[in-house]
């Protein structure tokens, strides 16, 4: 029997027990409520000021215990976090930096804002009043003005996230008072000057990244003082001079990225002390010499080494064969030589990626090429077989190999391999050592066969004019005249490859039960369009990648299409075309072709997307990811037009062939059109002298929608589609299309800025700083509009352009209206200049609405002076045509319509 006195005891011990529960749980409480009435009210105005919704921060109830983001201690507010929160719709109309109660937050230790939009200025009182500030995260708010110099105060702060907004000025030398400063991030603005010495104090520094901005001057050697960084990134600025020796005492540097800046001379020796190193990118650079014998002391820590577009030259050091953590080894564009080891592999190195294009290596291909997953050997000079090892995604273009297509003639490899006194083997062929015979002796053997290949020739060019007289003629008698302004659409008839495709080189083979499972029986659900070259599907293979299937119907499109984009893909790989994984050619009437998937879809799907299921609102893609995505497509396109030998059209350049990965990176698209350009610029010069008078008048094209200059007018129209956020003009008839571009054109000015915001898409925020990027791009747009197809820019300029938007608009427009000869380093803006120079039958009508002032912004004007007037009026007379005669590669005279515009603003 149980003593009751033991059972007293113990129900007096449990009863203590949950007393003690009690009182430590209210005191808890307590601690975790808010008691201040001050900081209870600051929360309210700032979530009145931010126009903070009520489901994230709901009235009536405790904010510390029910607020997302807010995070007490001992009553007071320590931690606000309104990362990615939105804004009510009354918020959404006048966004603000508006927080100037956080002042009130007296022990405020961390304030996120990230992915939130705050157009304006940082106040200068954070510095002063949010003295126990540690982490102040800024990040894509659309942030302006300068970063104030008072945060050097912020003593104890240890995270500093400004990145991806539009701060300008230079960067404060105060902020290197930070000395407990951990992570500084301001990159993706526009910082201007040089990179404060002062930074050299902050010693807990582990990340430093000022990547992106326009800063200049040297890298501070003072930098080199900071022990404990991990990561540095200074990419894509200005910065000049050498890389400073003292970056080698670096010793726990993970991450090295210095690309995309105007730095020179050698590789410092001192380097070789980054025993940490896995990641160094000193891509887009002017550095020079030979890479240094210990530049790679911890081999086994290295996983990506990037050295492209520089002036390197010299062997490679082997090591760099057989890192055993390598993925990625891009040393493309530069001037390295040497041949590929034969020594053998580790069996445990990792598969990487490689790219040596554009250099000097020769001889043979060897077995050290087994470890590469992906390969570009194109622009080198090797020679012999492709092994068998080989694999089949390889770019071999431009090499002396056997039995490749598209490679160096037989002079190129015969006088690259005697000048440094090797022989080459003859593309196989007999008499491959046969050395050439000195000049003396072969004089008159040279003259006869001079002789006849000069004949030879001139019957041919007498055969090419009689067979193009045939074509004009043809052409002129079957061509449909087209309004001024607007492209012919591509003809539907495709030529079929002319050469057999290797479909063992075109990804994975699929079973169509396969793609039956992916795509559940190729379900309505599961369709994302009907195509013009087939329909696509989403699928899930079975290992749960996510897959894009063309099925393509054979009794309603063309066998040649789908033969044609297989052909494409069999010769052309790149990081901006779209991933073809594999195929299902398995059924008579059916094939399929399998593609990766791209999770933001095309870009007319994600200019502008629902904000959530429960807000019905559109949300606009900024104005740094629309530039982004440009300069992406143009990327592209260059590489289609420029690096392809014979260059390819793509022929359907739209938004909806601009796909776009997470990230928004583009992959071009709908490549069921794509062919190798007809003939080339001579071919097509004498086509239009031999054209008959009748077809002058031809469509806007003026030329075959097999041209580059086809694509690029089609880009144009997407690059004024992002301008103007009227991406589905391009799928509008041509009667629209010539009614929109004669709308929309004549706001586009290189003299005035202002008038492009007449024709700006209103959803976009754009500053003064960005309104000139926008002016940049839709300049370009209209350069690659010109109804003359060989008026208009070529495709790498373009993209110069793109890359470089505030120098189009800076650099040379207040002197253009003079004509003079550009340097070499001009010459892309000169070409895209260039396209503006045109007859006044060529300028767009302006329309009658904007010769009358419009509304809260400027207008063009008819009057002038008689001169000028009567210029207009006659097309130009002489001085029109006199201009036509400069050089392609000078800065034009501005059409009629604009010096009318210019005089009258003057």
């Amino acid at each position: 029997m149980v003593d009751q006195r033991s059972i007293g005891v113990a129900f007096l011990y449990l009863l203590l027990l949950l007393l003690f529960e009690s009182t430590f749980e209210q005191q808890v409480q307590q601690q975790q409520q808010l008691s201040s009435g001050i900081e209870l009210t600051a929360l309210f105005e700032l979530r009145s000021s931010l126009g903070l919704r009520s489901k994230d921060w709901p009235r009536k109830v405790d904010p510390c215990s029910s607020w997302n983001g807010i995070r007490c201690e001992n009553g007071s507010v320590i931690w606000i976090n309104i990362s990615g929160f939105r804004r009510t719709r009354l918020g959404k109309q006048d966004p603000q930096f508006a927080v100037d109660s956080l002042a009130n937050f007296t022990r405020l230790v961390s304030f996120n804002a990230s992915r939130f939009l705050l157009p304006g200025s940082i106040p200068d009182w954070f510095g002063q009043r949010l003295l126990t500030l540690q982490v102040l995260d800024l990040r894509s708010c659309s942030v302006t003005g300068v970063i104030p110099s008072s945060l050097g105060n912020l003593t104890n702060l240890t995270s500093l996230y400004l990145s991806d907004n539009r701060l300008t000025g230079q960067i404060s030398s105060t902020l290197g008072q930070l000395l407990s400063l951990s992570v500084l991030h301001l990159s993706k603005n526009l910082l201007t000057g040089s990179i404060p010495s002062s930074f050299g104090s902050l010693m807990n520094l582990t990340s430093l990244d000022i990547s992106s901005n326009n800063l200049t001057g040297l890298i501070p050697p003072a930098i080199g003082a900071l022990s404990k960084l991990q990561s540095l990134n200074l990419s894509n600025n200005s910065l000049t001079s050498a890389i400073p020796a003292q970056l080698g005492d670096l010793d726990s540097l993970i991450d090295l990225d210095l690309s995309s800046n105007d730095l020179s001379g050698l590789v410092p020796q001192d380097l070789g002390g980054l025993r940490n190193l896995q990641r160094i990118d000193f891509g887009k650079n002017g550095l020079s010499g030979s890479l240094p014998v210990n530049f790679f002391p911890s081999p086994s820590q290295l996983q990506v080494i990037v050295l492209r577009n520089n002036s390197f030259v010299g062997d490679l050091p082997e090591v760099l064969w057989s890192i055993p953590r390598l993925k990625l080894l891009d040393i493309s564009r530069n001037n390295f030589t040497g041949t590929l080891p034969n020594s053998a592999l580790n069996d445990n190195a990792t598969a990487a990626e490689l790219d040596i294009s554009q250099n000097k290596f020769y001889g043979g291909l060897t077995t050290v090429l087994r470890r590469f997953s992906s390969t570009d050997l194109s622009g080198n000079y090797f020679e012999g077989r492709v092994p068998d090892y080989m694999h089949d995604n390889a770019s071999l273009s431009s090499n002396c190999l056997q039995i490749v297509p598209n490679q160096r003639t037989l002079a190129e490899c015969v006088s690259f391999y005697a000048e440094r006194g090797l022989s080459f083997d003859n593309f196989g062929r007999p008499n491959s050592t046969e050395r050439p015979v000195p000049e003396s002796g072969k004089s008159n053997r040279r003259i006869i066969i001079l002789a006849a290949v000069l004949g030879g020739a001139g019957l041919i060019v007498l055969l090419i004019l009689l067979l193009l007289l045939v074509l004009c003629f043809r052409r002129r008698s079957s061509t449909n005249h087209r309004g001024i302004g607007v492209e012919p659409v591509p003809a539907g008839e495709t030529p079929s490859p002319g050469v057999a495709i290797n479909l063992s080189s075109l990804g994975d083979l699929f079973t169509y039960q396969q793609l039956l499972q992916a795509t559940g029986d190729f379900s309505d659900a599961n369709l994302i369009k009907h195509g013009h070259s087939g329909d696509l599907f989403r699928g899930i293979l079975e290992g749960g990648s996510p897959v894009v299937i063309k099925r393509i119907d054979l009794q309603s499109i063309k066998k040649e299409a789908y033969l044609l984009e297989l052909d494409f893909f069999s010769k052309v790989s790149h990081t901006r075309v779209v991933p073809l994984l594999g195929h299902c050619l398995e059924k008579e009437n059916e094939k399929f072709l399998v593609y990766k998937y791209m999770p933001n879809g095309d870009l007319s799907s994600s200019l502008y997307r629902k904000n959530s299921l429960e807000d019905d609102s559109l949300q606009s893609l900024d104005w740094i990811t629309r530039l982004k995505i440009a300069i992406g497509a143009a990327e592209g396109l260059s590489y289609l037009h420029h690096e392809c030998m014979p260059p390819f059209v793509h022929r359907d350049v739209q938004a909806s062939s601009i796909l776009l990965d997470d990230k928004f990176e583009v992959r071009l698209g709908s490549l069921s059109e794509v062919c190798a350009q007809e003939g080339d610029g001579h071919q097509n010069r004498i086509t239009r002298l031999l054209r008959f008078p009748q077809s002058s008048e031809q469509g806007s094209s003026g030329s075959s929608t097999a041209l580059c200059a086809y694509d690029v007018y089609c880009f144009g129209k997407v690059l004024l589609g992002l301008v103007t956020g009227k991406l589905d003009i391009s799928a509008s008839s041509d009667t629209q299309m010539k009614e929109w571009l004669e709308r929309t054109l004549p706001y586009i000015s290189i003299y005035d800025k202002e008038l492009v915001t007449k024709i700006l898409d209103p959803s976009l925020l754009v500053d003064e700083d960005l309104l000139e990027e926008v002016w940049a791009m839709a300049i370009v747009a209209r350069s690659c509009l010109n109804p003359k197809p060989s008026r208009r820019p070529l495709m790498r300029y373009i993209l110069k352009a793109l890359e470089n938007p505030l120098r189009v608009v800076r650099e040379d427009n207040s002197s253009s209206a003079r004509l003079r000869t550009t340097s070499s380093r001009g010459s892309w803006n000169a070409a895209l200049f260039g396209s503006w120079r045109q007859s006044s039958s060529d300028v767009a009508v302006i329309p009658a609405a904007s010769t009358t002032k419009a509304e809260g912004g400027s207008s063009f004007k008819q009057s002038g002076t008689t001169g000028s007037q009567g210029s207009a009026q006659n097309g130009g007379g002489d001085h029109s045509s006199s201009r036509r005669r400069h050089s392609k590669e000078i800065f034009p005279e501005p059409s009629e319509a604009q010096d009318i515009e210019r005089q009258d603003r003057d």
